[in-house]
């Protein structure tokens, strides 16, 4: 049994596969959509919060660029672009709803200080107490270990967002369905994994070690997410973010994507 349908607080962490296109513009029709669900779920009583990649992939569409800049300085420069973008869509979007959003911008320095995090914790408890619904992302034009190590960092960072917020569930929306027992991308025969109760090695051989990419972030990042979030005693979902409707039957209890269970 799931019990999904009984989280109330739930961390949502969106990657760049699911919001753009491979041209780093904005795929519209699924953030509509996106936007939609989580508006109804926000109505329904459910406590709301973002972790948003998007911002580099946004600003070098929104500049026209080819590709994604490989300079770091011109990479935080896009950043600085994309972040601007990012929020005026998702301020566009959610006020269809009636729905209000507030951006957070995270640094590594922010999470490792402890006072910083209880700022950062006292924030969101404000937001979310307000029904703002709280739209974090790591600040891509100051820290660039992400942007130099290229890790899929936002992973981690939602993991660390779920626990310092008090969250009864992490839900990564990716570009595959869930974890696989081997690539399913070079293996059809490869076979999902519905539920996994413990991060053991074996669990970590299948995503791949760190050198995997079987997501946008690769799976290992998500694998390192997981153990975050199921140490803090959180639920994690991975799941395919190219049908928003399936969160409808992830919170009606149905078998969607892949939940690591948070230790008790």
């Amino acid at each position: 049994m799931r019990n999904i349908s009984d989280k109330k607080r739930i961390v949502i962490k969106l990657g760049t596969s699911t919001l753009a296109h491979k041209t780093g513009k904005l795929n519209i029709r699924r953030m509509t959509n996106l936007v939609r669900v989580i508006s109804d779920l926000h109505n329904s009583g459910r406590e709301i919060i973002m972790v948003s990649s998007g911002a580099v992939g946004l600003g070098a569409g929104k500049l026209g660029l080819p590709e994604k800049p490989k300079d770091t300085k011109m990479k935080q420069a896009v950043a600085a672009i994309g972040q601007c973008e990012l929020m005026h869509v998702y301020d566009d979007m959610f006020a269809k709803y009636s729905v209000t959003v507030g951006q957070i911008l995270l640094t590594k320095t922010i999470i490792n200080n402890p006072s910083h995090c209880e700022n950062f914790k006292n924030t969101v408890e404000t937001l979310v107490q307000m029904g703002v619904i709280p739209i974090v992302n790591e600040n891509d034009t100051i820290a660039i270990d992400e942007l130099e190590l290229e890790i899929g960092e936002n992973d981690s960072l939602s993991a660390l967002v779920a626990e310092l917020s008090g969250a009864d569930l992490l839900l990564i929306l990716s570009d595959i369905d869930g974890l696989y027992d081997d690539d399913p991308r070079s293996n059809p025969d490869a076979k999902p994994v519905y539920v996994v109760e413990e991060v053991t090695p074996e669990i970590e051989a299948m995503a791949g070690g760190a050198g995997s990419s079987l997501g946008t972030g690769g799976m290992s990042t998500k694998i390192n997410a997981a153990k975050i979030a199921t140490e803090a005693g959180i639920d994690m979902v991975i799941m395919n973010g190219k049908d928003p409707e399936l969160l409808y039957d992830l919170f009606e209890d149905r078998d969607i994507g892949t939940i690591f269970l948070g230790k008790k």
